[in-house]
């Protein structure tokens, strides 16, 4: 199976960094990962109601431009449907058992998603109805991913 995830800006944090390192690590022996970025476009100083959207709609074209053809797309949206970890593990499994082995996982940038971007989506996501950083729903994502693994797999989860 062949994940990407697609996202917008860097990570700076060190404890971000090694967290996401550690289960992209974990997840070689389960499937081929590959996160794809692009740069965040710059938000005005009190940006006005058309300044904002003009941001998302320019990062969402993008973002999507790195969705592989054919990929079924999860977009993370604070609007999309909450699942627990086994509902995600369940996903991803029926997803591979279908003959479709390549998932993409697409995270907005700090402003939000463009409607064109959840338009795309073959399915929201949202992990709560809390707000996290862009750079935080990364880690919590690989973290998932890995664990979904492990629950198809009946393997016990340890950290």
């Amino acid at each position: 199976m062949k994940i990407t995830i697609v996202c917008a800006g860097k990570i700076k944090e060190k404890y971000l960094t090694a967290g996401i390192a550690e289960f992209m690590k974990r997840l070689k022996p389960f499937a081929q990962v590959e996160i794809r970025e692009i740069h965040e476009e710059k938000m005005p100083d009190n940006p006005s109601a058309a300044e904002k959207e003009q941001v998302l709609i320019k990062e969402g074209e993008k973002l999507l431009k790195l969705v592989p053809e054919g990929s079924y797309l999860f977009v993370l949206d604070v609007f999309g449907k909450e699942k627990s970890s086994e509902e995600l593990a369940s996903s991803i499994d029926k997803l591979g058992l279908s003959g479709r082995s390549n998932i993409t996982f697409l995270i907005g940038g700090a402003f939000g998603l463009s409607p064109a971007v959840r338009k795309a989506a073959d399915e929201l996501l949202s992990f709560s109805r809390m707000t996290f950083t862009h750079q935080m729903v990364r880690l919590l994502l690989v973290e998932q991913i890995y664990r979904a693994f492990k629950i198809n797999r009946g393997e016990k989860y340890h950290w």
